[in-house]
């Protein structure tokens, strides 16, 4: 049984057709990524995913599990965790307090409890803090620990929210875009990142990502998407070769 399966899935606004009879599986411990140009309807289907959007028609299971089912805020609790295009952080307030906010889906506290401090309070926050620094170790983001994410530059923020993400203890990770706005050196860091957290932390990953070398260097298999509709799906090279996806890049003209 495949970790995340889309099932013939479709999704209108009005009479636009955003996803089209999609169907997919991502299977545990792998790293797929979905490209194609803009508009293909790529972040839609990490929408689809996350339950922001309800889908026309068809299925979405994770783990075995009917994700239709659930509401956007019991997503994280089923074990899948998502980064943006545009970062979403609290920008007055340090790295640290944004990685906690990944730990939240594991307080088991009470109110009454959490305003007195009681033991089992102090016990959990221990133990989310031990988490949180050993994403911050992972992530090298030791020299930023107690800054403001206002006063950072873009890169870091970037790091950050994978940072938020991973503190979620995901068994998926959704990637929006994780190499825009990167330099070379910094999607180069997210690469070597990637390819850990598959392997040393066991997560699998469905990326988003228009960086060509990136998904290249990090990805077991490639979907490429046009206009909501599969057009190639396989190895990097395979999909880079194929014709339907040469042509939705570079025109007719190019096959």
């Amino acid at each position: 049984m495949s970790l995340l399966e889309i099932k013939e899935a479709t999704l209108k606004f009005g009479g636009v057709v955003a996803v089209n009879n999609l169907s997919l599986s991502v299977e545990e411990g792998e790293v797929y990524a979905i490209v194609g140009p803009n508009g293909a309807g790529k972040s839609t289907v990490f929408n689809l995913i996350s339950r922001f959007y309800q889908p026309f028609s068809g299925s979405i299971t994770f783990d075995g599990q009917n994700l239709l089912d659930r509401a956007p805020d019991q997503v994280a609790d089923l074990g899948i965790a998502r980064t943006f295009q545009n970062i979403e952080l609290f920008d007055h307030a340090t790295v640290l307090q944004n990685l906690l906010v990944g730990r939240h889906r594991h307080r088991k506290t009470s109110l009454v409890e959490e305003l007195f401090f009681a033991p089992r309070v102090r016990r959990e926050e221990i133990a989310h803090r031990e988490v949180v620094e050993e994403v911050i170790d992972f992530l090298d983001l030791q020299p930023y620990r107690d800054k403001m994410i206002a006063g950072l530059p873009y890169g870091v923020r970037k790091v950050v929210e994978l940072g938020r993400a991973l503190a979620t203890g995901p068994k998926l990770l959704l990637l929006d875009e994780p190499a825009s706005g990167l330099s070379v050196e910094e999607t180069q860091d997210m690469r070597w990142w990637i390819d850990d957290i598959r392997k040393q932390m066991g997560i699998t990953v469905l990326m988003v990502e228009h960086d060509m070398g990136l998904v290249s260097s990090v990805s077991d298999r490639v979907l490429a998407l046009a206009d909501g509709a599969k057009l190639a799906e396989g190895t990097p090279a395979e999909v880079q070769a194929d014709p339907a996806v040469i042509e939705a890049y570079l025109g007719v003209g190019a096959v």
